[in-house]
């Protein structure tokens, strides 16, 4: 069951029974207040218009027509209103006609005395506007204004976030750690056996606690899951709160650092608080180095967020009583960055390693993504498994939908090794570029004695791998690609077992040297790979007679929050210097020895060469019969031959599934699957 289809199907959890007491039915203050203040300004707009349309046109004048208005007695009464002066003239007196004027205070003051003498009694008011008025007037576009930024803000916030607004913006990011019972568990779960036996007693204590009380007993109240990305912690992780039935809270380190400070620890407390109101349950915090990383001085001095959200999540989890039933779950793949007060007993109990799935762990894997497909009779998953070395669950999920969407597109109704292989290649190495890069024949010639170079060598050293394919069709940014594949997991290497592979990675260079006539750069990937084994054996792994078996390399160390920035060397120039020749000798030992190889064995090496030129892909077991003397014509005919029979041994498998199986209802015969 793939993490996608899990995220779909939830069990429904009863009513009543949420952990989001305050998200949906949480009153929208924001847009409430909007209105009122939207319905407040349209009223006064409404009323300044309706004051401005009762009023009689006015016509504007200037001062200078006002004293000679007033001069010749035209004026009937005059009011002020401020530093505006509004008036009403005598004549005509059917029509009498209105006016008014824009002035100064200081103008107004000083003919204030003028215009008590040139109007009649009473002709003169001065109105005095009230303080609330003007001010309400002045400050209202203002304040309309900054409510609709708010506004707009707030929806912007939450078109990024729809559970976060600027309001609530506190409690509302644990909102989406619902108390919901995930329908996975440990059946779902493959590849990690060992890890799934240390979580058991958790399990164990979610379904009985009264188990461990009675003896005074505990259960760990933290457990970090360490692993690299995609080998299932998150997986794991649910699988618990599916196998124990109980609430699954999760989120993710990021989602306690946010805009404003103090957020992160509100964060914490709610997302406690909400647990503790569900328990029994689960609380999973992924990529907790986030906000869990080691405190101190670091890089950016001074006060920092991720402390105060650290130092909450510390709190939080020594305020578990015995008897409560609230387990943290974290999962980081960096836990040498975490904070040592995280992992002291108290908190993260147990430190529990998600590994990389060995050969079994990748086959049983296959199986459990293998039944939401249709796979053919003939499919080794076995077979599958072995040429993944180093794939993760993550990997070897999407190795399977590839080869599934491969087969619809090929409108097959099972999927094929033919579309496993080649999801494979696709997953590890790249898409085929075989029609989007056309190569010259001069590129193509090289390519192919370069992996014939590689193939070589690869067939003759018993300490390299067994060879499984090798190609020049492009994939990714490699031109062609030599693959070997083990006959089991490896665990460490052996010296002669390293020296295998830097010859391997060298007899591609000296195949275009001695038969090309020059060099290329398609070497680059193939030069690091042998210098990285062989500062590696140098340096690391004590490997190197003249220098024996001392570690001179430094510790790898990151720049992160608390730890120290720079390291002193761990050994003099001089010793630099002696560790640079002893990698040049292990370097050009094995180079020398891939150009005895290709010499000694350079008709068999110009086969296959021409062989990868014609056919372009080449087997294991063909690049063996051409080194024992076969031709490029006479894979051609036998790849024919094979051509031709396989549509009738296909027919009669198809005929023989049908007798025995019988086609199932409404639908197409379900293919038997591989008990590998």
């Amino acid at each position: 069951m793939s993490l996608d289809d899990e995220h779909k199907r939830r069990r429904p959890v009863p009513p009543g029974d949420s952990a989001d007491t305050d998200g949906p039915n949480r009153p929208r203050i924001g847009r409430q207040l909007l209105i009122w203040v939207v319905a407040i300004g349209a009223g006064l707009v409404g009323l300044l218009l309706y004051q401005s349309l009762s009023r009689p046109a006015e016509r504007r004048i200037t001062p200078g027509e006002l004293h000679e208005l007033l001069k010749a007695g035209q004026v009937a009464r005059m009011r002020i209103e401020g530093v505006k002066v509004h008036g009403v003239c005598k004549s005509p007196p059917e029509a009498p006609m209105t006016f008014w004027v824009g002035l100064t205070q200081g103008y107004i003051d000083e003919h204030m005395d003028d215009w008590v003498a040139a109007l009649p009694q009473d002709g003169l008011e001065v109105k005095t506007p009230g303080f609330m008025p003007m001010l309400l007037l002045q400050i209202a576009p203002i304040l309309l204004l900054f409510v609709l930024m708010i506004y707009l803000f707030n929806r912007q916030m939450r078109v990024a976030n729809p559970r976060d607004g600027i309001m609530p913006f506190v409690g509302s990011s644990t909102s989406h750690a619902r108390k919901e019972r995930p329908l996975v568990t440990f059946d779902d779960v493959a590849g990690v056996d060992e890890a799934k036996e240390e979580v058991q007693e958790i399990v164990e204590f979610l379904k009985n606690p009264e188990k461990f009380q009675r003896v005074g007993g505990r259960i760990p109240r933290g457990v970090l899951l360490v692993g690299a990305p995609g080998t299932g912690k998150t997986l794991l992780a649910k699988a618990i709160a599916g196998e124990a039935d109980v609430p699954f809270l999760s989120l993710c380190g990021s989602d306690f650092v946010e805009l404003f400070v103090g957020v992160g620890a509100a964060r914490v407390r709610d997302l406690f608080r909400k647990a503790r109101q569900s328990q029994p349950s689960i609380i999973f915090l992924d990529e907790i180095d986030a906000v869990g990383r080691k405190r101190g001085t670091g890089l950016g001095g001074g006060h920092d967020e991720r402390e105060q959200t650290l130092n909450a999540i510390l709190s939080e989890m020594d305020g578990f009583s015995r008897d409560e039933g609230v387990i943290v779950i974290a999962a980081s793949n960096r836990p040498d960055v975490l904070d040592p007060a995280l992992l002291r007993p108290g908190r993260f109990d147990r430190e529990i390693v998600v590994d990389m799935p060995d050969l079994t762990g990748r086959e049983e894997i296959l199986q459990v993504h293998g039944r939401a497909v249709r796979l053919a009779p003939q499919v080794a998953l076995g077979e599958i498994a072995r040429g993944t070395p180093g794939f993760t669950g993550a990997d070897l999920e999407a190795l399977v939908n590839e080869a599934a969407i491969q087969a619809a597109s090929r409108g097959r109704d099972a999927v094929t090794m033919e579309e496993l292989e080649e999801a494979r290649d696709k997953v590890r190495f790249g898409r085929q570029k075989k029609r989007s890069r056309v190569m010259t024949e001069e590129d193509r010639k090289m390519t192919a004695y370069h992996e014939a170079g590689h193939a070589l060598v690869a067939l003759l050293d018993r300490h390299v791998e067994p060879l499984h394919k090798v190609t020049i069709i492009p994939r990714g940014i490699a031109l062609g690609m030599t693959m070997i594949l083990p006959e089991k997991d490896r665990y460490g290497m052996r010296y002669r077992e390293c020296l295998g592979n830097i010859t391997m990675s060298m007899a591609g260079r000296v195949a275009e040297e001695a038969f090309c006539g020059d060099i290329s750069s398609g070497a680059e990937n193939d030069i690091r790979t042998a210098t990285d084994l062989a500062r590696k054996m140098v340096t690391q792994w004590g490997m190197s007679p003249e220098l024996g078996p001392i570690r001179y390399s430094d510790d790898e160390q990151h720049v992160f929050l608390g730890n120290e920035i720079t390291r002193g060397k761990m050994h003099s120039d001089r010793m630099a210097e002696s560790i640079d020749q002893e990698i040049r000798a292990l370097l050009m030992g094995c180079y020398e020895k891939a150009q005895a190889l290709c010499r000694e064995h350079a008709g068999a090496l110009e086969r296959i060469a021409e062989a990868l030129l014609e056919l372009e892909t080449l087997t294991g077991d063909e690049v063996d019969r051409l080194f024992r003397g076969a031709t490029a014509a006479d894979l051609r005919a036998e790849r024919a031959a094979e051509a031709e029979q396989k549509p009738a041994v296909a027919g009669r498998r198809a005929a023989a599934t049908d007798r025995e199986e019988g086609p199932e209802p409404g639908g197409l015969p379900q293919p038997a699957r591989s008990p590998a």
